[in-house]
Formats: C-alpha cells, structure tokens, sequence
C-alpha cells in the first residue's frame, strides 16, 4: 500500500485498536493469477509471541482452497471511516481529496481443525452476544444448530507484515484541519460524522 509519509502509522497497539474496532474485513489471495476476495468479520488473536488473524467462510466459497495452494501470500484489508474532502473547507486554493483509514496485513493461512474452529466460534460469540438481553452463545445453542458448523471452514493468518494509513488531513494547517472537523459534521452521511469523531480525537 503506498503509504506518503504524513499518513503513515507505526505504532502496533493503535493499529491493534483499529483492527478491533473495525473487524469486518476483507481477504485477498490468487488461484491462476486472479485476485479473489471475500469479505468477513475477522479476529485478532496474540498466540505466544506471534500474532494471528482468525474467522471462518463458507466451505462453498471456493477462496478457502487457495490457503492450501498458496498459503504463504495473503492479504487481509481493514477500512475505517472515509469521506471526501471539499477544498472549500481550505482558507486558501487546493484540490478536493478523500480521508481515510486503511490498514493492511501480509501473512500466512492455514486451516483450523473442527476443534479450533469451535473455540474461535465461541470467542467470536461471547464478543458479540454477551451484552445482549438473550445472548446467543454457543453454550445456549441447540446441537442441531451447532451441526452448521460442518458447512463453514475456519481459517486463521499468521501476521507477517503490517501496514497503516490514516489519511486525516495531517498535513494541513491547524486553521483548515478544525474547519475540516466542523464541515464533516455537517454532512448527510455517517462515514462523514464517524471521520469527524475520528479527526477529532486526533487533536
């Protein structure tokens, strides 16, 4: 990901924070030289000293296979808020551009035994449901419920590489970046309003 200088983030934990709080993601790999994608709710897991992507696809979606080919080149993409930026908003003549937050992540798939898959599934679970008035854990689940387990693959990424952009007008003056905030805030759209907040805490 090409990543200018400003924009780039380095610091694992915020990068982690992010990746928690935006966990609906998207997996890239190849089969015959063609990307193929799939877009997932995705856990962050520390295993020892190593740190690991983890969920699960439909053992129909044929994208599980290519964990098993090529293994060793996969790409999980995360985005946070986004929204374009009007250069009416600068004191003074530029162009418009568009903010973000982008992360990506280089690794290595494998595929989880029915036993992992289980435990990944209750942890994704109790994350979800337990602050629910009838939470639907797995140990609430009937068995014939929990026999769909059979039609999923679980899957989990060992990180190898992490990059981060947050494009939040970092690079403009304190005048414009305020101005910034206030005009996003104002816009019709959620992307717009959560990009303020976002822009905000980064004061």
């Amino acid at each position: 990901m090409y990543i200018p200088k400003h924009f780039k983030v380095t610091d694992f934990d915020e990068i982690r924070e992010f990746i928690e709080r935006n966990s609906f993601g998207t997996i890239v790999t190849t089969k015959d030289g063609k990307p193929i994608a799939t877009h997932l709710p995705l856990e962050f897991h520390k295993q020892g000293d190593d740190y690991y992507i983890t969920g699960h696809m439909a053992y129909a979606n044929p994208q599980w296979r290519t964990f098993e080919d090529d293994n060793e080149n996969v790409l999980v993409m995360y985005q946070g808020p986004h929204a374009y930026i009007s250069s009416s908003w600068y004191k003074s003549e530029n162009v418009p551009t568009w903010n973000y937050q982008s992360v990506h992540i280089y690794g290595t798939a494998s595929i989880m035994s029915e036993q992992e898959l289980q435990e990944d599934l209750i942890l994704l679970l109790q994350k979800y449901e337990q602050h629910r008035k009838n939470p639907a854990l797995w140990e609430n689940l009937s068995s014939q419920t929990k026999k769909q387990i059979k039609g999923i693959v679980g899957f989990k990424i060992k990180m190898k590489e992490v990059q981060a952009a947050y494009k939040l007008s970092q690079n403009r003056n304190e005048d414009d970046y305020y101005n910034i905030i206030d005009n996003l805030y104002e816009e019709e759209d959620l992307n717009s309003k959560a990009l303020a907040e976002v822009m905000k805490d980064k004061e």
